[in-house]
């Protein structure tokens, strides 16, 4: 067990939110529900506990954490996590057509499915994402939001992977 796996098992409720809450993106209520089931024993035990929260939280609820995350280039005030995982993905040094081929995309996706695209940038590159859009624009509305919940699950794993293993 990582020392600081050990401090959030004996942690406050409060200061297990304040270090966990940024993993599921504006959903800090995930990690308030997951500290309920402490102590964990390792990482892999205490990502379950986060992602059994999500998967067993309501469709409302679902439905707000994928509507949290910004849109890929996006206009919106991004979170520390989210700047560093589209920077990651070279997503901040484009060209103003690429700009724009994101917005196209981004706008297609949302009036076809009322939510933003996701995909976890840390894991992907611009152009593996340029190719995912027309691609997840075939699918229906039921597989694109448990693509979503995956992709966000993705994300959350690699956050809560930084936040344990700092240096």
């Amino acid at each position: 067990m990582t020392p600081k796996l050990a401090e959030l098992n004996s942690a406050t409720e409060d200061e297990f939110v304040r270090v966990l809450g940024p993993v599921y993106e504006h959903s800090p209520h995930f990690a308030r529900r997951a500290a309920a089931h402490r102590p964990f024993a390792d990482l892999e035990h205490l990502r379950h506990a986060l992602q059994q929260e999500v998967n067993h939280a309501p469709e409302s609820e679902q439905m707000e954490l994928v509507k949290a995350h910004p849109d890929l280039v996006g206009r919106a005030v991004l979170t520390a996590e989210s700047q560093g995982e589209q920077a990651a993905a070279g997503l901040t040094d484009l060209s103003e057509q690429e700009v724009e081929t994101f917005r196209r995309h981004n706008a297609a996706y949302r009036a076809k499915f009322g939510f933003p695209f996701i995909i976890c940038a840390r894991m992907n590159k611009k152009d593996a994402i340029l190719e995912a859009f027309p691609r997840r624009l075939q699918n229906d509305a039921g597989t694109e939001k448990k693509t979503a919940l995956d992709e966000i699950h993705k994300i959350a794993a690699l956050r809560l992977h930084d936040i344990l293993w700092e240096n």
